[in-house]
């Protein structure tokens, strides 16, 4: 059993920068995949970023130069930072980890103002 939670959106300016977090708690022993996806009202769910075991990497097109997925696999945490942001970056954002099957967040809300 594993519970994901993500913490750290909120309201921010344009240009500004948010730092999420996602931990992973119950009994784990190793996460394969740690992902970030967002929803932005009236879209699809888009894949963000993603971070692999080995350390690489996958960005959006539209967020690459601008965000840093990083893992901490002795908290089994993912970070998001996110500088520059945009309006368009608004939207909730939801952590995913892969143990076995795919575990989502409850999701967090960010919101760049104009």
């Amino acid at each position: 059993q594993v519970q994901v939670m993500e913490s750290g959106g909120g309201l921010v300016q344009a240009g500004g920068s948010l730092r999420l977090s996602c931990a992973a708690s119950g009994s784990i022993s190793s996460i394969s995949t740690m992902a970030w996806y967002r929803q932005a009202p009236g879209k699809q769910r888009e894949l963000v970023a993603r971070v692999y075991r080995s350390g690489f990497t996958n960005y959006a097109d539209s967020v690459k130069g601008r965000f840093t997925i990083s893992r901490d696999d002795a908290k089994n945490t993912v970070y998001l930072q996110m500088i520059s942001l945009k309006p368009e970056d608004t939207g909730v954002y939801y952590c995913m980890m892969t143990y076995f099957r795919d575990y989502w967040g409850q999701g967090t809300q960010v919101t760049v103002s104009s």
